[in-house]
């Protein structure tokens, strides 16, 4: 049985069509991410899932309730860790966890067993008893994640969990939620429009954008199927297009798109085929400045499926 299954769900906001047909499906006890850049829908999309909004139409069940019929049902079966924070930072960690606990329905030892066991699996036995004003933004984060699991639900959502922490923070928040998807043994769905953030937590994953999931499958899986390697060149400004056209005549080229100064190719074999791309360039005037090459990336499928950049379009959405 899937945990959520989500049908050709719409959703507009004035004139922005937020979702334009969403639709995928995630199995019992997986970690599944919606990867896409800033305003591609992923956030519409959770809120919908948690009864927050409705959608203008389709369907979506979450632990087999509709979302829209069975509301209450979905809430007593889930939890939500929204991008905004929601913890009392004038409270203490365990005064947060306790009071989410008891909005919950627990009570007596069963709280405070579970209270200690949360503290201790997010590393904030320590700091458990000081405010959280004073925790550092990995810290409050950790805890966010921490109250939306006092009930023990079923299936949790989790949306951009790691916005705005610096690298460290986040690298040990990923760790924390690798653990928990192997401690815990719940369906979990995170949004994301970090491209390694999904390739190392994800079994599998949708990439979405302008309002639809444009693939879906595993994230080593939807790389193995762009054969070869990845050729990015760097040339003088407005002659991408151009460069695209040569280096897509080539042998063994596979694909070839420009953006702006970039050109991205897809080849065999990165080291045997730089030199014939760098040599056809030159050949038709177009300066090289910088080339690179490195195996299929989330960045590639992303750019292979939707003819663009993801990073561009990311700042293009965040603007």
């Amino acid at each position: 049985m899937d945990a959520i299954t989500v049908g050709a769900l719409e959703k507009r906001y004035g004139d922005v069509h937020a979702l334009a047909g969403v639709s995928f499906a995630v199995r019992q006890g997986e970690v599944f991410a919606l990867l896409g850049p800033n305003g591609a829908g992923k956030s519409t999309t959770v809120r919908i899932l948690v009864t927050l909004t409705k959608p203008d139409s389709g369907a979506a069940t979450v632990a087999g309730h509709d979302v829209v019929h069975e509301a209450d049902a979905v809430r007593r079966s889930i939890g939500y860790v929204p991008q905004a924070s929601g913890i009392d930072r004038e409270a203490t960690g365990r005064e947060n966890l306790t009071l989410q606990g008891r909005v919950q329905g627990l009570r007596g030892p069963v709280l405070r067993e579970r209270v200690d066991e949360l503290l201790a699996l997010f590393g904030l036995g320590e700091a458990a008893d000081r405010t959280v004003r004073g925790y550092s933004g990995g810290m409050k984060r950790r805890l966010d994640v921490a109250l939306g699991l006092v009930h023990r639900p079923q299936v949790f959502f989790l949306d951009e969990p790691t916005t705005g922490l610096d690298p460290e923070a986040r690298a040990a928040m990923w760790d924390e939620l690798g653990r928990l998807a192997r401690g815990e043994r719940l369906t979990i769905l995170l949004t994301t429009h970090y491209l390694e953030e999904a390739d190392r937590l994800a079994d599998r994953l949708a990439i979405v954008s302008h309002g639809r999931v444009v693939v879906e499958g595993t994230p080593e899986g939807l790389k193995r199927e762009l054969r070869g390697d990845s050729v990015a060149v760097e040339v003088t400004d407005g002659l991408g297009e151009r460069a695209a056209a040569v280096v897509s005549a080539l042998q063994d080229v596979h694909e070839a798109i420009p953006e702006g100064r970039m050109l991205r190719a897809r080849v065999e074999s990165g080291a045997t085929a730089i030199p014939g791309i760098l040599s056809a360039l030159e050949g038709n005037g177009i300066a090289v400045v910088s080339v690179t090459t490195a195996r299929p990336s989330l960045d590639d499928v992303y750019l292979h499926h939707t003819g663009r950049d993801f990073r561009s379009e990311d700042e293009a959405g965040v603007r």
